[in-house]
Parts: structure tokens; C-alpha cells; sequence
């Protein structure tokens, strides 16, 4: 059972792509499926290189990965192409499948016509549309087979995940978005994305069984956010300037990657992840962003966030498995035991 599925359990930009990247590392990983479409952006950081991808599985930059867009997904063609160039993906590293639905032009004038940005804070990249365009079964959805530019890259990919798993060899699966984002299972109605954020969701987008899931990875992070505009209810809604005075970070602020507008952001809410906990079962949970609630440098800093990080599992009835300390590192939950003791950050160690 080689496959490992990582999404999220908020709504949305949880670190599932610096996961899904750290995971591949640490599992060996030589296939990875993205599913979703272009309405969502996955960050890796290393170093100081950040590289975000809409397209692409975050593991596509780990040389000898083969990235996998099944029949599920939803591709922008010049959002791929230039994500291909990025990473330098050939025929021997990208699979399309045939069935693939393209966002088009036509897509995205829809979303933008139909003013779903400032109604629920879409992102208006075209995903939407083309779902109800795939639902509506009226002939006029286009697929990726009858896209010129990725005749090189089609290839029939249940066959190939198929051989792949026969083989033993591991495939993550990088989900997108988060659970509260779900159309199905997220809970605040109209204020979701257009497909089913869980587990099950993404599997069913990649068209393998669920005897074939070895692991469930559930990303959430200390301060949960939500996309700029009206884009529904968000429980303990603060503002940067208070997460920036609790880190001691001054200039703390994310921004969207698709639109690149200011994301909304929240204390930490346990209702949503627990939701997540029932829905999606996970063998495994990264809690992303804890340097936002302590500077990590010091030692108090340290122990403000050890007990935060005790909060979280005691609010959520589970262990966490894995902590984002930044951008690019994380520790296990052993690591943060050391915390009390320790003189110095250099024990904190990377895991994957």
C-alpha cells in the first residue's frame, strides 16, 4: 500500500507543498500525483530559493520524480508550460492524463463575468467553471488529449500508477486546499472551493482504490487563514500586526499565491480540525507555522511554543507528528521536548 495522500485541514495554505516535498524525501518517493487545479499555489523553500507551483506536485523538484496529472485534474495550459520549463519536465517526468479538463480563456472570463471574487473570494482562475463544464456533460469541455502542446506528455496514467504501486514503489498524492474549503464536507456552504478537499476526494481525482493508501498526512498550521475578500466565516479573526508582536517577527504578512492579495488570519480554531480528524482519519499530523507564536531563538520563546504546540494536541485529541519551525525546516515532537533543556537551537534537528 505505496501511497501517502498529504492535504489539509483548514482552509487552505497549511504547508502541504513544503510537506508533500519533505515527504518524498524522506519516503524515497519516485512518483507524485498533483490533483486539483491552478487555483492553489504549493511553496517549497530552500535556502533562500522559494519556488511556488499551481500545476505540479512540489516533489516534480526533486530530480527523478516522475509528476503525475490524472484524469481529476484541471490544467492551465500556460501555467503548466511554464512550470515545465521551471523544473525541467520531460516526457520521462510528466504524465497527463488524456481525460485531464483544460481552464481555458473561456473559463476564466466566466468566473471573472460571474463576480465569484468579490461574492466568495475566488480566486477566479477558471477551475470552477470548467468543474461545472465537466459536470454539465454538454460537449464543449475540452481535455488535455486534444491539447497539441501536451501530446508529448499523454500518456494513459491509471496504467502507470498502476504498474508503479505493482512495483512497490511509493507515490504521494499532494492534495489542495483544506478541509473547510471542501464543496462537500467543509461546512460553510457557497464559501468552498469547486471539488471535495478530503482524502477520499483526492483518490477518487486519481482513480486508484483505497486499499492502495498507506498513509494519510493532515497538514494544519498555528494560525489558520482564509483568501482576501468575502471568502466566508473565520473563526478568531485577527490581524497580521498581532501574529508579528506575538513571533516578534515585525514584518509578518503572507499573501495569496495565485492572486497575491493579503491573506486573513486567525487564532487557532479546533473545531475545524477535529472535523478534518473525523472526516479524513489521518496516520499522521504536521502542525505548520509555530514560529508564529514564539521567537524559536530563545528559550522562552521555546517553551511558549512547546505548550502551545501541548494545547493544540490536547484541544484535537491527537499527537502531533511533525512541527514547522520555518519555511523550509521541520521537527519531530520528540524534538520539542528538548525544548525545556536545551541551550541552544542547533539541537533542533531536521527530520525530512
Amino acid at each position: 500500500m505505496p501511497i501517502s495522500i498529504v492535504i489539509g485541514g483548514q482552509f487552505g495554505s497549511e504547508g502541504k507543498g513544503k510537506v508533500a516535498y519533505r515527504w518524498a524525501a524522506r519516503t524515497g518517493t519516485q512518483m507524485a500525483v498533483r490533483v486539483g487545479g491552478p487555483n492553489s499555489g504549493h511553496t517549497v523553500q530552500t535556502g533562500s530559493i522559494r519556488t511556488a507551483l499551481r500545476q505540479l506536485p512540489t516533489p516534480a523538484l526533486r530530480e527523478g520524480t516522475v509528476s503525475v496529472l490524472p484524469p481529476g485534474s484541471y490544467v492551465d495550459i500556460d501555467v503548466l508550460l511554464r512550470e515545465v520549463e521551471l523544473v525541467g519536465a520531460t516526457p520521462r517526468t510528466l504524465m497527463i492524463d488524456p481525460f485531464a479538463a483544460v481552464v481555458t480563456e473561456r473559463e476564466r472570463k466566466e468566473e471573472n463575468s460571474s463576480e465569484l471574487r468579490e461574492r466568495i473570494g475566488s480566486t477566479a482562475s477558471g477551475t470552477g467553471a470548467a468543474v461545472a463544464r465537466r459536470v454539465r456533460r454538454d460537449g464543449t469541455l475540452v481535455r488535455a488529449g486534444e491539447i497539441s502542446e501536451l501530446k508529448p506528455f499523454i500518456c494513459d496514467t491509471l496504467t502507470a500508477i498502476r504498474q508503479a504501486l505493482n512495483e512497490e514503489r511509493h507515490i504521494i498524492v499532494e492534495g489542495t486546499q483544506g478541509y473547510g474549503l471542501s464543496l462537500l464536507h467543509g461546512g460553510y456552504g457557497d464559501y468552498a472551493t469547486s471539488r471535495d478537499t478530503t482524502a477520499a476526494g483526492a483518490l477518487s481525482e486519481v482513480g486508484v482504490s483505497p486499499l492502495d493508501v498507506e498513509e494519510v498526512v493532515l497538514v494544519i498550521r498555528a494560525f489558520p487563514i482564509r483568501v482576501a475578500g468575502n471568502s466566508g466565516p473565520l473563526p478568531g479573526e485577527i490581524d497580521w500586526a498581532t501574529v508579528g508582536a506575538l513571533s516578534g517577527q515585525k514584518d509578518v504578512q503572507e499573501f495569496t499565491t495565485v492572486t497575491g492579495k493579503i491573506r486573513r488570519v486567525a487564532t487557532f480554531d479546533a473545531d475545524i480540525v477535529c472535523r478534518a480528524i473525523a472526516a479524513n482519519n489521518p496516520t499522521h499530523i504536521v502542525l505548520n507555522h509555530v514560529d508564529y507564536i514564539a521567537d524559536l531563538s530563545s528559550p522562552s520563546g521555546r517553551r511558549t511554543a512547546a505548550a502551545f504546540i501541548a494545547s493544540v494536541e490536547e484541544r484535537i485529541g491527537r499527537r502531533v507528528d511533525l512541527i514547522g519551525v520555518s519555511p523550509s525546516d521541520m521537527i519531530s515532537r520528540s524534538d520539542v521536548r528538548k525544548w525545556d533543556i536545551s541551550h541552544a537551537w542547533a539541537l533542533v534537528n531536521r527530520v525530512c
